[in-house]
């Protein structure tokens, strides 16, 4: 057992686009999360239930910060795919589907996890994983 601190869960997580009108396209007018900040040529950031999905430009977050920075963030980054996982209601999955089908969105898969809950896989513009699913994923079984 550990000796940690405890938590409160996951604040946010970090996703690596190439094009911030694609990232807000497809998170906010198409997944329906609410832009929270842009900022041209970097970030932009959607609010995600408790949540925040941070969708950087990777080049620019490998930058170390100014000396004088105000906000002194260490340079992070990723090659490749991520992937991110947005919990819904089950019972409200066959409309995802429907509605990511009905926006040309292509998916990728669309199962049921031996403890019973659904996951729908898609990619968003630069290629993350995205998966939408039945938010009792990790209490069940």
């Amino acid at each position: 057992m550990s000796d940690a601190p405890p938590h409160a869960g996951i604040l946010e997580a970090a996703i690596y686009v190439d094009d911030l009108d694609a990232a807000e396209r497809f998170y906010g007018a198409v997944l329906g999360l609410k832009k929270i900040v842009r900022v041209e040529g970097r970030h932009v950031f959607f609010r995600c239930g408790e949540g925040v999905i941070l969708a950087f430009i990777a080049q620019e977050t490998l930058r170390p910060p100014a000396p004088d920075a105000a906000l002194p963030v260490p340079p992070h980054g990723a090659t490749g795919a991520g992937h991110v996982c947005i919990g819904a209601e089950s019972n409200t999955l066959n409309d995802w589907e429907k509605h990511l089908k009905d926006n040309g969105l292509k998916i990728e898969a669309d199962f049921h996890w031996p403890n019973g809950a659904r996951s729908i896989y898609l990619r968003d513009p630069a290629g993350n994983s995205v998966e939408i699913a039945d938010r009792t994923l990790w209490r069940r079984g």
